[in-house]
């Protein structure tokens, strides 16, 4: 049984904390549904102020909704379309302060007003996308951004 436990000390040390209790929860575990699954889970009960915290995977063509927690998603994705769009054909991060300021912004969930996409590679190959949505404005700042990379890479080194 896996055993959360309250995070605590600065921002960075929260991070650590979360990175460790990841790293427990996906430990000898390969199946990336299985491991998607728990880390939204353990992220979106972990972290406040998130209305959505999930996986969209890369089906060779769009990403395609995975494991998540929160309201229901937009099902699919093109690559030129929206945050995680912009995440998964750049293969850079995407923090965006305001998701309404964002061309191309794809409002699954109306209340989300900020958000922070880490795209998935694995041995150069896009996997998908780890999104993370929030109600507040401006909710993710770098040290968000440095923590939830983290995790991203784990759920990536767990694939093998």
């Amino acid at each position: 049984m896996f055993d959360t436990s309250t995070l605590t000390g600065s921002k960075p040390e929260q991070y650590g904390q979360l990175l460790a209790q990841a790293r427990a929860l996906v430990h000898g575990e390969r199946d990336r549904i299985a491991n998607a699954a728990n880390l939204s889970a353990l992220v979106y009960h972990a972290l406040p102020h998130l209305n959505w915290v999930g996986f969209y995977f890369f089906d060779g063509k769009e990403l395609v909704v995975g494991p998540f927690q929160g309201l229901p998603a937009c099902v699919r994705i093109p690559l030129d379309k929206g945050v995680c769009g912009a995440a998964a054909s750049q293969r850079v991060t995407q923090r965006i302060e305001d998701v309404d300021a964002f061309p191309g912004h794809i409002a699954c969930d109306s209340a989300s007003r900020s958000e922070l996409v880490v795209p998935l590679v694995h041995n150069g190959g896009l996997v998908g996308v780890f999104d993370l949505d929030s109600p507040s404005l401006a909710r993710f700042d770098a040290e968000d951004q440095a923590g939830l990379e983290a995790i991203a890479a784990v759920f990536v080194e767990a694939l093998g």
